[in-house]
């Protein structure tokens, strides 16, 4: 199995046991600690970063409100910020090969599918590149006497709290608009994958960011995640991440009133119709679940399928999914890596068990790969049978298992995609132009595709209802999550 030959860059990098960012420089942690980072193709650490905890934390907060009020960055002129946050999209296009392989190391992601990333990375950065000269306030109706009108202002301190399923893609959805809308901001990483970020702290400061605007501590959630979801000097948080932390997130935010964003977990319904093109559908719906191991909170696992062609989709999707090549991230050929970490080997396993004890049926995978070394391998898995009320049916496993279940008609699938406490995405397979109109209508998730999935981009607005989180990210939608607007009165008297 050919490996991607590491560039001269990426063995320097994680040569130099890589930096926290602090006020412009690379840093130890306080406590002088380190943790390891571990390939999850090999199950072997293969460098170290420092352990933040509370005090990194705050010497952090207070360099990111150091420069947020001397308006170091936010006193710029517009047209500069503009040119920094493009210069920074641009570097990381620039080193796009170098990103990918270290993502590829650090998560397990094929390398082919981490470049992808590192692209639409810079896309954001590019994105929101042209922002900055576009933040208008008002001027609002009033008698000869008064001159009354609204001004749009940064936030302030920024925290960002990111997970490891897209480090550097997460990182720039929270970097981006940030600096875009003029705040600073502190950025922890996850504890799983903190190696990009780190590299992204740097590409920042080579754009020309200054010195305190981007800080990044690496550490683990319950030291320097909490610590930054309640500092009292952080004025905005922005969690992308599962539920259940971002509703400790959401109580730790409680204390200074901090404005809160939370991108969380998801069960996404993909429903396949009768009348759709059912090859298409079936590959649509195996990338929908398999692509980065089903690692996705999008990830349309709850298959939904109309009972009239269910036999012949399920044949079509087992196909589909048996050509999915697993294999190291870094391998040329592979079409899915590992998951990314032993705990969570245990828990996509773990949900098989129980999948099986539930009385669905196993019709793909659903084993570890025992012959790829200690790396953590899982099949491409495929359950029937499956009931709407079974836990394979209703909790994130996050991994790539996908649950068919056979639906009537319409209506009834509509039902069934709505019966979840999520509501991130969906994914809608059918010819019938109003079909598609009423479904997307119909289902209560913050983005609805239809005939294909996963896509995204930079000027399209991204989010969930219900328990799937609050808030929009990316698109004209983000400027009320970092800006606040002020009313200025004026007597002309």
């Amino acid at each position: 199995m050919a490996q991607v030959e590491l560039l001269p860059e990426v063995q320097k990098f994680l040569e130099g046991e890589p930096k926290m960012l602090v006020d412009g420089v690379q840093t130890d942690a306080s406590s002088g600690v380190t943790f390891d980072v571990v390939d999850p193709s090999t199950g072997r650490a293969f460098t170290a970063v420092p352990r933040g905890n509370a005090k990194d934390v705050d010497a952090a907060v207070r360099a990111a409100r150091g420069a947020f009020e001397d308006r170091r960055w936010t006193g710029l002129r517009p047209g500069k910020r503009a040119e920094i946050l493009f210069k920074i999209g641009e570097l990381i296009k620039r080193r796009t090969r170098e990103l990918a392989q270290i993502e590829a190391l650090d998560s397990g992601k094929p390398v082919t599918l981490a470049s992808g990333e590192m692209w639409f990375a810079g896309e954001c950065f590019r994105y929101y590149s042209g922002w900055p000269t576009k933040i208008f306030g008002e001027t609002n109706p009033s008698d000869d006497s008064m001159f009354v009108y609204t001004l749009r202002e940064p936030v302030g301190v920024c925290g960002g709290i990111i997970p490891w399923n897209y480090p550097l893609l997460m990182a720039a959805w929270k970097i981006a608009p940030a600096l875009a809308f003029g705040n600073t901001i502190v950025l922890k990483p996850a504890e799983q994958t903190p190696l990009t970020a780190l590299l992204l702290g740097e590409i920042c400061l080579e754009a020309g960011v200054p010195e305190g605007v981007v800080n990044i501590v690496t550490g683990f959630g319950d030291e320097a995640g909490a610590a930054l979801s309640a500092h009292t000097d952080v004025d905005k948080i922005a969690f992308t991440g599962s539920t259940e932390v971002g509703k400790k997130i959401l109580q730790a935010s409680a204390g200074n009133l901090k404005r809160v964003t939370l991108e969380l977990g998801g069960k996404s319904p993909n429903i396949v119709f009768g009348d759709a093109n059912l090859r298409r559908a079936s590959k649509g719906s195996m990338m929908g679940v398999f692509t980065n191991s089903g690692q996705m909170c999008t990830a349309g696992t709850r298959i939904l399928v109309e009972k009239t062609v269910h036999d012949e989709f399920v044949s079509s999707l087992v196909e589909a999914a048996q050509t999915m090549k697993v294999g190291p991230g870094l391998a040329e050929d592979t079409g899915m890596g590992p998951v990314v970490s032993a705990e969570q080997l245990e828990r996509v396993t773990g949900y098989i068990d129980l999948g099986r004890s539930e009385g669905a049926e196993v019709v793909c995978g659903g084993e570890r790969v025992e012959d790829l070394g200690d790396g953590y391998f899982v099949q491409p898995t495929i359950f029937t049978g499956v009931r709407n009320s079974m836990r394979i049916a209703q909790e994130e496993i996050f991994g790539p298992v996908a649950a068919v279940i056979e639906v009537e008609d319409v209506d009834h699938a509509i039902e069934v995609a709505n019966d979840t406490m999520y509501g991130l995405a969906a994914a809608v397979w059918t010819t019938d132009l109003s079909k598609a109109h009423r479904v997307a209508r119909g289902i209560r998730a913050g983005t609805v595709w239809v005939n294909t999935s996963g896509l995204y981009d930079p000027g399209t607005s991204f989010g969930g209802y219900k328990q799937s989180g609050f808030g929009r990210e990316l698109g004209v939608h983000s400027v009320e999550a970092y800006t606040q607007t002020k009313s200025v009165w004026v007597s002309l008297k």
